[in-house]
């Protein structure tokens, strides 16, 4: 049975190459021809050998998912509802900024974490993903780029903060991420990857000895346990006193910082306490705050707070000397803003 060629790391690739006795640089002409430069066809290089060629006929798949739909809003957001090959979809957002994107990864159909502040949460779990259906995202995304806007065309950061728990798909996602960075294929930076958890601590306690060194952000958005088990139900097994005591252990380098996310809710997580106590929690820490207004969406009962709350709140968390920024809402008009992917509907 063929092996597909986008399930593969450059190290598992390099070892069916020497399995076969091929030269030694067929892995990485392999890897540059299909992530690199991003090629659907076979690899014509010239200097891949004719045994490399039967091995590439014989032995790989180049199956993909597929774009399903695309959408587009105004500010140049563009979510892709992408069909996998059991016909389950999931949805990938480009955000951009500066003149370039931000990609943003599903890593499950639905979730498991039933977050109440979450669209994704009300779908429940389907399945994980696969790792091709991980960077397949990527490659598709980039693939439509190129061709509908060849001038800006360049996803220059991957969050992994769409459908699904990253951590709970520890392996997969893992894997992607080495795909991601090797020097051979996307040859993205550690500092330009960044994995999303809601806390799901199996995960977290592996990220130590497991993780390539990108960067981890924690969906923090309530320092009081009672109101973080209302919006993070996985709070009452993993309460947040232990999954801080293991992200503050996950080693940082000299530019990289554990970012917080902090999601705004009106009149429930929005007031002079709740600041308080964000501050208090991460004061002193290299820490960074990510400050998001909440974005409705269909059947929820949480509203998004006024700009003016929103600055305020922010205000009351800068005497503890924390980084903070605010959150710009992009594509909501789309249903593509943090929070609003749902692919049951």
């Amino acid at each position: 049975m063929k092996k597909n060629f986008y399930e593969l790391s450059f190290s598992e690739l390099g070892e069916l190459t020497d399995e076969q006795a091929l030269p030694k640089a067929t892995a990485s002409m392999l890897f540059n021809w299909h992530y690199k430069k991003n090629q659907r066809a076979l690899c014509s290089h010239h200097n891949l050998s004719k045994s490399a060629r039967f091995f590439v006929d014989q032995g790989l798949n180049f199956s993909l998912p597929v774009i399903h739909q695309v959408h587009e809003s105004a500010d140049k957001t563009v979510k892709f509802l992408i069909r996998l090959d059991d016909e389950q979809k999931v949805e990938t957002v480009l955000i951009p900024f500066q003149g370039k994107y931000t990609i943003c990864l599903s890593s499950q159909v639905g979730c498991a974490m039933n977050c109440s502040f979450c669209h994704t949460g009300r779908q429940g779990f389907q399945r994980h993903l696969m790792t091709n259906e991980i960077v397949g995202q990527f490659l598709l995304a980039q693939e439509w780029l190129s061709t509908h806007r060849p001038d800006d065309d360049r996803i220059l950061n991957i969050v992994y903060m769409g459908q699904g728990e990253p951590l709970h798909n520890f392996d997969a996602v893992k894997k992607s991420v080495e795909i991601f960075l090797s020097q051979h294929g996307t040859s993205l930076g550690e500092a330009k990857i960044t994995i999303s958890t809601s806390g799901f601590l199996p995960g977290i306690e592996r990220w130590k000895n497991e993780m390539p060194n990108v960067n981890l952000a924690l969906s923090l958005h309530s320092a009081f346990n009672e109101k973080r088990n209302e919006l993070i139900p996985i709070n009452r097994r993993f309460p947040l006193e232990k999954v801080m005591e293991f992200v503050e252990n996950i080693p940082q380098g000299k530019n990289r910082f554990i970012t917080y996310e902090y999601l705004l809710i009106k009149d429930f997580n929005d007031g002079f306490e709740d600041a308080q106590a964000l501050g208090q929690l991460l004061q002193g820490k290299k820490a960074y705050i990510n400050l998001i207004p909440f974005n409705p969406f269909p059947g929820s009962h949480y509203g998004r707070p006024a700009f003016e709350k929103v600055m305020e709140f922010k205000c009351w968390l800068e005497k503890f000397q924390v980084p903070i920024t605010v959150r710009t809402t992009k594509g909501d008009e789309i249903m593509a803003a943090c929070g609003q992917l749902n692919t049951s509907i």
